[in-house]
C-alpha cells in the first residue's frame, strides 16, 4: 500500500484536496492530510472542512501569517522532519499559495515522488507571487497534472517530457458538481433576502487589488456605479475588510460576513453576474454557466475566457463598468470545458497508482531537468 501525503494550507487548496484524497483512498492508497495552517481563521478554514466533509487532518503544522518569505520559510521547516518521519513514496500538493510551493522545494529535496496538481498554468505575470509558486513548483515535480489544454501545452512549451505530463481535467469541478444540490438547498438567499438573477455577487482578495488605496478606491468607484443598475453583494476577505472601512463602500454594494463553500455556491449559481479577481472563481461560474467579469489584466485561466462565461475587464474603473453592462445586456453563451465532467480525481489516480491497483503504484525515476 503506497503512503501519499496530501497537503492543504489554504481555502484555494480544500476544493482540490478532497476529491483527490478521496479517490487516491478508494484505490487503496494510505493518505495522510497535511494542514500547514497557511489559514487558519474560522471563516476561512473550519467551515469549509466542515461543508466538503473533510476529515481532520492527520498532521497540523500551524504556520499561520507572515511575508512571502517567512511563511514559506516556516512550512518548509515544519514540513521537513516530517517527510522524514513518515517517508511518503509521493507527496501531492495544489494550486499554487506558499504552502505548495514550500511542500514541493522540501519534497524534491527529500526524495519522494511529487505530484502537482493545476499544473501548466501561466499567467505570464510575474507580479503575481502565484505565478512564481506555480512555475517553481512545476520545475520540480514529477507528475504535472493538467487541468485544461493550454496548460498541457504551456508545459510541453516549457520542455517538461511528455511522459510527465496529464491532462487530467478540473477537481475544482468535481468538488462542485458533487455538491451542487447541496448547495441549491442553501438557505443563504432567504437570509440575505435575496432572490435569484436579482443580484450581483463581488470578491476582492488579491494584493494587487486591496493593497494599493489608489486602485481599490477606483474598484469601489465602479461597483458603486453598478450598482445602480444591479445590486451588489460583497462577502469580505480577511484581507480587505479592514482597508474596506477605511476608504468606505458606495451605495448599492452590501458586504456580509465570509461566506461557507455551500452558500457561496449557492450566491455565484444564483448572481445575475459575478465580479472578482479569484483564479477560483472563474472556473467555478464556468461550469455554473453565469457570467463572470474578472477584476485583472491577465488570467491564468484562459480557458474561461474562449469556452466559458468570463470576461476580463482589467482595473480601470470606466472599463469595468462598460464592460458589466455590455455583459448584463448580452451574457456570454455557457459552455463546459471538456474533461471538466467531474471524474478529474479519478483521472489523477490512475495516473499516480498506475491503473487503479496499489500493487502498481509507480517506483522513483530519476529527475531530469533543463536550465
Amino acid at each position: 500500500m503506497p503512503r501519499i501525503v496530501c497537503v492543504a494550507g489554504a481555502r484555494p487548496n480544500y476544493m482540490k484536496i478532497k476529491p483527490v484524497m478521496d479517490a487516491l483512498e478508494r484505490r487503496g492508497a494510505e493518505v495522510v492530510l497535511v494542514h500547514t495552517g497557511q489559514h487558519y481563521d474560522p471563516a476561512m478554514n473550519d467551515v469549509f472542512f466542515a461543508d466538503l466533509g473533510i476529515r481532520p487532518p492527520d498532521r497540523f503544522l500551524g504556520v499561520g501569517s507572515g511575508s512571502h518569505a517567512e511563511q514559506t520559510g516556516r512550512v518548509m521547516t515544519a514540513f521537513e522532519p516530517l517527510v522524514a518521519e513518515l517517508s511518503p513514496d509521493l507527496v501531492v500538493v495544489v494550486g499554487d499559495i506558499n504552502s505548495t510551493l514550500a511542500c514541493a522545494l522540501v519534497t524534491a529535496k527529500a526524495g519522494p515522488l511529487l505530484a502537482h496538481v493545476e499544473a501548466g498554468l501561466r499567467s505570464r505575470d510575474w507580479s503575481m507571487p502565484e505565478e512564481v509558486n506555480r512555475v517553481a513548483t512545476d520545475r520540480v515535480s514529477d507528475y504535472l497534472l493538467a487541468p485544461s489544454p493550454d496548460a498541457a501545452e504551456n508545459l510541453r512549451a516549457e520542455g517538461y517530457r511528455d511522459d510527465q505530463i496529464h491532462l487530467v481535467g478540473n477537481v475544482m469541478i468535481d468538488t462542485l458538481l458533487a455538491n451542487l444540490e447541496r448547495a441549491r438547498a442553501s438557505d443563504v438567499l432567504g437570509r440575505y433576502g435575496l432572490s435569484r438573477g436579482g443580484y450581483g455577487l463581488v470578491t476582492l482578495h488579491r494584493p494587487a487589488n486591496v493593497d494599493d488605496p489608489g486602485v481599490l478606491a477606483g474598484l469601489l468607484k465602479a461597483l458603486g456605479e453598478i450598482a445602480g443598475r444591479c445590486p451588489l453583494v460583497l462577502p469580505v476577505h480577511p484581507r480587505a475588510a479592514g482597508r474596506l472601512a477605511d476608504i468606505g463602500v458606495p451605495g448599492g454594494v452590501r458586504l456580509v460576513e465570509p461566506a461557507g463553500y455551500l452558500d457561496f455556491i449557492a450566491l455565484q449559481d444564483s448572481a445575475r453576474v459575478v465580479l472578482t479577481d479569484s483564479g477560483g472563481v472563474q472556473e467555478e461560474t464556468t461550469a455554473l454557466g453565469v457570467p463572470c467579469v474578472t477584476l485583472r489584466d491577465n488570467t491564468e485561466r484562459p480557458i474561461t475566457v474562449e469556452e466559458g462565461t468570463n470576461v476580463l475587464a482589467g482595473r480601470d474603473p470606466e472599463r469595468i463598468v462598460a464592460t458589466v453592462h455590455r455583459v448584463l445586456d448580452a451574457p456570454p453563451a455557457p459552455r463546459r470545458p471538456a474533461l471538466w465532467d467531474g471524474r478529474a480525481s479519478e483521472r489523477i489516480a490512475d495516473v499516480l497508482l498506475g491503473g487503479g491497483t496499489a500493487s502498481t503504484h509507480p517506483r522513483p525515476t530519476a529527475r531530469t531537468f533543463t536550465i
